[in-house]
């Protein structure tokens, strides 16, 4: 089992909330179910003037909507999504956790599999990396490597590549849900197809019947 596994695990293990915690990567994505009237909370630690992404998607399930929370570290509600399919929230954050929930508590039947990706910008990581590099620069014989420039399109590639990666995810999470609309679609017409079906049999099973009795002659000879 996978290290987001043994956290949805224990997200589900808690009496009144779920509560996960994913690591400071700056793309993370995630799909799990939430069962019917429960309530299921992860937490992101972040840095100050940070940035932090996040998207959801109701995959499949009834109606498919969920309520849907962001609070601060300090508790104050920043998002609330009451009812949606999906949603795209960005906040400028401060130090400390934030947490977000997906609600199904109005739902008594039907349980929802809800994708979401976060990104998180500004970590303070990319700066650190550049320091790195610049150690490895010294003195004046190396200052036509435009090291800046080098960096600037190094960044550049990463982030478009970062982007590519996240479009991809979003299109498969779109498969999905119109893969599991249409196989719902599906189910309905085979189903109503045979209630019509037998409908038909049973009409025209009374319809032989009546013309049979309207037909038949029913005087006795007498001997």
């Amino acid at each position: 089992m996978g290290p987001r596994a043994v956290l949805l695990v224990l997200a589900a293990g808690c009496a009144a909330l779920g509560a996960a915690e994913f690591s400071p990567s700056l793309d993370s994505d995630f799909t799990f179910t939430l069962p019917a009237g429960r309530r299921e909370c992860f937490y992101q630690p972040m840095r100050k003037d940070a940035s932090l992404e996040l998207e959801y998607q109701v995959l499949d399930g009834a109606g498919l909507d969920v309520d849907f929370h962001l609070l601060s570290p300090k508790g104050e509600t920043l998002v609330f999504d009451e009812r949606k399919s999906d949603g795209v929230h960005t906040v400028e954050t401060e130090d400390g956790d934030y947490m977000f929930c997906f609600d199904n508590t109005f739902s008594t039947i039907s349980e929802k599999v809800i994708f979401f990706e976060l990104i998180l910008d500004n970590m303070g990581e990319e700066g650190q990396d550049q320091e790195d590099w610049k150690k490895y620069v010294t003195g004046t014989d190396l200052l036509d490597m435009k090291l800046e420039d080098i960096l600037e399109s190094i960044n550049s590639v990463k982030a478009r590549l970062s982007k590519s990666v996240q479009i991809q995810t979003l299109l498969r999470a779109f498969e999905a849900r119109d893969r599991n609309i249409q196989e719902s679609n599906f189910d309905r017409v085979n189903f109503w197809s045979m209630v019509n079906l037998g409908v038909m049999v049973v009409v025209s099973a009374v319809q032989v019947y009546m013309l049979k009795n309207l037909f038949e002659d029913k005087r006795k000879s007498r001997t």
